[in-house]
């Protein structure tokens, strides 16, 4: 009887030890990254690299992304609207979901798609084939190597992104607007632009670049971290890509608390 008692308990202690084991494992990891920014030397190649990879090669999956969503937000507001005879408000709603929400979100989780799971099969395959641990034979540090540049490159370039996010997003409700449900353009660019603030801007860039930081960061750390052959990149791989994608949407909920709630 004691035994169906304590086993759950057991399980949820060990759970529990298991939780606050990685949180402190890639706590550490981020501050040992973080701490290698301020301590020559700095490999700008490898920073380049990792930059080109994330802003240039994301950009066509990101931006087709942007205007289709630019689109259909048009066409499903319109649908709702015109119920209530406020078609003029959808204008203000696609560009204030685009740069508040829709666009640094979407954009994160296209991005973690393909670089965090790029990132944790490059250095996961470099782990299990000790190519990691030859780097600490050569004097290489493999934190300031491998991921120091990778979080850099993404905190920058995902912003970047988010940005044309946004314009191709508006542009992609401006076709609809304009094209297919008979607005004005020029009284359809004065809405969007009337009703738009800097703050909304700003506040969709700095959630990019807390997402850029959240995908290099558990990309490069399932990826330093992952062991068992090939199975085990494989396991490395989709853990980065799941663990990202739910922090983005859980710290874009703590990010619009931080920057909307009265």
């Amino acid at each position: 009887m004691d035994s169906y008692l304590l086993d759950p308990l057991a399980a949820l202690g060990r759970a529990a030890f298991a939780v606050c084991r990685t949180v402190g494992g890639v706590a550490l990891f981020a501050l040992d990254a973080l701490s290698h920014l301020v301590r020559p030397p700095f490999y700008g190649r490898l920073f380049w690299r990792a930059f080109v990879e994330i802003a240039w090669f994301s950009l066509p999956v990101v931006a087709l992304t942007a205007v289709f969503t630019g689109m259909v937000l048009a066409l499903q507001s319109y649908t709702g609207f015109a119920r209530f005879n406020a078609q003029s408000a959808i204008a203000s709603v696609v560009v204030i979901s685009l740069t508040r929400e829709l666009g640094p979100v979407l954009a994160a989780l296209m991005v973690s798609g393909r670089i965090g799971a790029s990132f944790a099969a490059e250095i996961g395959t470099m782990r299990v084939t000790d190519q990691i641990d030859a780097l600490s034979t050569l004097s290489t540090n493999p934190m300031k190597y491998l991921v120091t540049p990778r979080l850099l490159a993404a905190v920058i370039a995902l912003p970047l992104l988010v940005l044309v996010a946004d314009i191709l997003g508006v542009m992609g409700g401006w076709l609809i607007g304009t094209y297919k449900l008979g607005f004005v353009s020029a009284a359809y660019l004065h809405s969007t632009f009337d009703v738009l603030q800097v703050q909304d801007v700003v506040s969709g860039l700095v959630k990019a670049a807390v997402f850029g930081f959240v995908i290099a960061l558990m990309g490069t750390w399932c990826g330093y971290t992952s062991k068992g052959g090939a199975q085990g990149v494989g396991g490395a791989t989709t853990t980065a890509v799941v663990a990202s994608s739910i922090l983005i949407l859980a710290l874009d909920y703590v990010l619009t608390e931080a920057f909307f709630a009265r």
